[in-house]
């Protein structure tokens, strides 16, 4: 899959040697671009509309008793730090509060947001009005929710702004007819992060996280989509997520204060994405940065990804990176 279809925050290029169809790191610098490690760090939050609360309450972040949620403040704090740094991303799903949001703001913000949408560091990404069920939905249900929240984005950014990739990171199972609906929407890509444990085993195993799939027998090629299976779910990796209600240590690096822990973050992190790639096939893996109603505090997480690609790509001469 292109760079250009994928929703990436940074790449950290790591030496790979090839095992087979898979890759694995090595501790020796390779040359080539196409003999490295590029790991997309994708910050992201998941958003329900509606699950232990009504959509307006997790809007509004009422009721908070019930459930820690409150979107509109998400939205607030991550806009704000996109703005305030040129090389950060968001990638956002549910057109259903975003919309909400997007009526409350003056025409001098509209303005930021649309700058940020052009430049794609706001990316959409699947942006329907929500990311619908796979089972117990029926396809005109699925097209019409679709239907209405890529219409807003149309109307609101324009076709630039459409979304590529597909992302059903919750739904409890996957069908056939909803790949090919994503094919037939004219999606470069499909990525979920729930399949049946036994499957998700196999699939790691044998190196088999992306496919290309056929949705649709009688349609063929015209049903195809690629197709990968995300490894955390759609939580980021153990010991690395940085929202306010993690408890992960963060990147320390001030000299001053106690517990410093650059060169254990590093070395984490390395083993960390090394062991993601060994059940994949290409050089290209993704890492989401984010959890359901994560990125209250967006600075909390922008602060300490700024340190861990600083600090992943400056231990030494094996590391490299580039923004895109």
């Amino acid at each position: 899959m292109g760079n250009e279809t994928m929703p990436t925050f940074m790449f950290l290029l790591l030496t790979l040697v090839g095992l087979g169809l898979a890759f694995g790191c090595k501790l020796e610098g390779a040359m080539k671009n196409r003999e490295k490690l590029q790991v997309h760090l994708v910050p992201h939050t998941h958003d329900d509309p509606g699950w232990l609360k009504t959509v307006d309450q997790y809007y509004l972040g009422t009721k908070n008793f019930i459930q820690q949620a409150n979107v509109r403040k998400i939205l607030n704090s991550v806009i704000s730090e996109l703005i305030s740094d040129t090389k950060r991303r968001f990638i956002y799903v549910e057109i259903v509060f975003f919309e909400r949001w997007w009526n409350e703001q003056s025409e001098t913000m509209k303005a930021e947001v649309k700058k940020l949408v052009a430049d794609r560091r706001l990316e959409f990404i699947n942006a329907g009005w929500c990311m619908n069920d796979e089972a117990a939905t029926h396809y005109n249900a699925i097209i019409d929710q679709m239907t209405y929240g890529l219409n807003f984005v149309q109307e609101t950014f324009g076709s630039d702004a459409r979304p590529r990739i597909a992302w059903h990171i919750d739904p409890f199972g996957h069908s056939n007819e909803q790949a090919s609906i994503f094919s037939q929407m004219s999606f470069d890509g499909f990525f979920f992060g729930r399949i049946d444990y036994q499957d998700k085993n196999l699939r790691l195993k044998q190196q088999r996280m992306e496919m290309v799939w056929r949705g649709s027998k009688s349609l063929g090629k015209g049903s195809d989509i690629f197709t990968g299976v995300l490894f955390n779910g759609y939580n980021p990796p153990k010991g690395f997520c940085y929202d306010q209600f993690c408890t992960d240590p963060p990147v320390q690096d001030d000299p001053n204060l106690y517990d410093v822990n650059i060169k254990e973050t590093v070395n984490k992190f390395v083993a960390t994405t090394c062991e993601q790639a060994s059940h994949y096939k290409t050089n290209n893996i993704m890492l989401t940065m984010g959890s359901d109603f994560m990125y209250e505090n967006a600075n909390l997480w922008y602060k300490n990804l700024d340190k861990l690609i600083r600090y992943v790509n400056e231990v030494s001469s094996l590391f490299s990176h580039c923004f895109s």
